[in-house]
């Protein structure tokens, strides 16, 4: 050991300290703020999620094995999404297609609601308020689902539109069933 006479030591350890902390809590909000964005986008796929691990469950539980469980709840899950995207885009009764946005925006909204809760209760201390904002995400989550299932139904946005040409008459581009 070297011993230098007149030597100081200086440290730089609140300053490295209160840079981690800050750059910490920048990525913290940038993460969740990922989460919550992926969380939305994602949420219209819960009743496929939760109809494929179903049949997926099931399939296993019968003897399928994983792979067969897995097969099975992917084709199940995929079979929910197309089949809910084609009704909502052949119908035109409102009713139908208010029944099948609401069969996907209500598997959503329960997402929806324990995922905000889960955040409210990082960070607020009353549960009263965590409770407003679960159901405040809730609503949210549910209504972006809604407008995300009627959005799949038209991907080319705005099919539903009827062209007129000169001399020719009107054709919508969809069939409609009523």
């Amino acid at each position: 050991m070297v011993v230098v006479e007149g030597a100081i030591l200086t440290s730089n350890s609140v300053v490295e300290f209160a840079t981690m902390l800050a750059i910490g809590i920048v990525l913290s909000i940038f993460g969740i703020g990922f989460l919550c964005w992926l969380m939305v986008n994602l949420a219209v796929y819960a009743l496929p999620f939760f109809a494929g691990m179903i049949a997926g469950f099931a399939a296993y539980h019968s003897g399928a094995g994983v792979v067969g469980g897995l097969i099975v709840g992917l084709t199940a899950g995929a079979i929910t999404l197309v089949v809910g995207q084609a009704i909502f885009a052949t119908f035109a009764s409102p009713v139908l297609r208010g029944l099948i946005a609401l069969l996907f925006a209500a598997p959503a909204a329960v997402a929806g609601y324990h995922a905000t809760l889960a955040l409210a209760r990082i960070g607020v201390p009353a549960e009263g308020w965590r409770e407003v904002f679960a159901i405040v995400g809730a609503i949210a989550v549910g209504a972006t689902a809604v407008v995300r299932v009627a959005g799949m139904a038209y991907p080319s946005g705005g099919s539903r539109a009827s062209v007129t040409m000169s001399g020719q008459s009107q054709m919508a581009t969809t069939p409609r069933i009523s």
